[in-house]
């Protein structure tokens, strides 16, 4: 078996790898590929390179039989994958950000393998696809430990939207009164914005503002668990919008309640879980006690079906068994 490389581009990325790696039984490391995610995970063993930005280079000189990458932005800037065989992975499977028509458009064209969350995105990528490229749905391996994952019933809501730099989701809009609405209440919120707002852009000033404001708050926490995937397994409702992290949600069968005041005019909420304007600890309560109404039952089965995504808990094996047979 060959020696598998992965190619880290954003810490937060990581998740996706070390859910594959737990199943590779061959030798396998990777690189960053910017700098801040070097040191970014400690089960899979990092290749120190002097220029995380000279990836041609860097991946020439280690020779690998296998690169594993999950970015689609930027490929262009690359080479490597002329000589050696690409594998791609979404990290997560984002439902209402068209991502699925920009993964097709940007990268499909240098792969030698497509692991597709579900069958939404395989119907995709085989229509944009050169035919010599195999594409094969295996899951979201980072979603395997919420399947069956009993739900907490510890009145924990987490709250985890999209990116505002880039997906324009209902971050900035209802931040502020989400924090608002659980300040001293009897349930713990989990506030956890995306990486990106952690960092830059315009949702810094709003993740700057929550964070002091939670200072003062017992039960508010301010997350920085390794991955969502930690925080979903201790929570009992997801707030959310259109969040990638609502596909991995949804492997726990729990309420989702999303955020419908977007900043994208463009583009709607996909309504999988009970949608609204504004939260309320009413509809909190609601969900927390009884569950979503038959409707909404009915609404998530059917996006469940259009997906396609197994919900296993064998995603990352089947991914590392493509990955392996790519090495071979």
């Amino acid at each position: 078996m060959g020696t598998i490389l992965y190619a880290i581009e954003r810490p937060f990325m990581r998740k996706t790898f070390e859910a594959i790696d737990r199943h590779v039984d061959s030798e396998s490391a990777y690189i960053p590929v910017r700098a801040d995610a070097r040191g970014c995970s400690d089960r899979i063993e990092e290749i120190d390179v002097d220029d995380p930005g000279a990836v041609d280079e860097n991946v020439r000189a280690i020779d690998p039989d296998v690169v594993v990458y999950n970015h689609r932005f930027g490929i262009d800037r690359f080479t490597f994958y002329e000589e050696y065989p690409l594998v791609h992975v979404r990290h997560g499977a984002s439902i209402g950000r068209g991502e699925v028509s920009v993964t097709a458009t940007t990268i499909l064209e240098h792969v030698s393998v497509a692991l597709a969350p579900g069958e939404r995105w395989a119907t995709a990528y085989r229509d944009a696809a050169p035919p010599d490229v195999r594409v094969a749905v295996v899951g979201i391996p980072e979603a395997d430990v919420l399947v069956d994952s009993p739900p907490p019933r510890e009145r924990r809501v987490l709250y985890a939207p999209t990116n505002y730099m880039v997906g324009r989701g209902a971050y900035a809009n209802t931040a502020r009164s989400v924090v608002e609405c659980f300040a001293d209440s009897e349930y713990e919120l989990l506030f956890r914005p995306h990486p990106t707002d952690r960092r830059e852009g315009p949702g810094l000033p709003v993740t700057r503002a929550c964070r002091d404001r939670i200072a003062a708050l017992p039960n508010v926490v301010f997350d920085t668990t390794t991955t969502p995937a930690e925080s979903m397994r201790r929570s009992d409702v997801l707030i959310s919008d259109y969040s990638g992290s609502i596909a991995e949600w949804l492997h726990t069968g729990r309420p989702l309640i999303q955020l419908t005041d977007i900043d994208a005019p463009d583009r709607e909420v996909p309504r999988i879980g009970t949608t609204t304007e504004a939260i309320d600890l009413e509809l909190v309560d609601d969900r927390y006690c009884n569950g979503e109404p038959a409707a909404v039952a009915r609404r998530r089965a059917a996006w469940l079906a259009d997906l396609g995504i197994p919900m296993d808990g064998r995603a990352g094996e089947r991914a590392a068994e493509e990955v392996m047979r790519c090495a071979a």
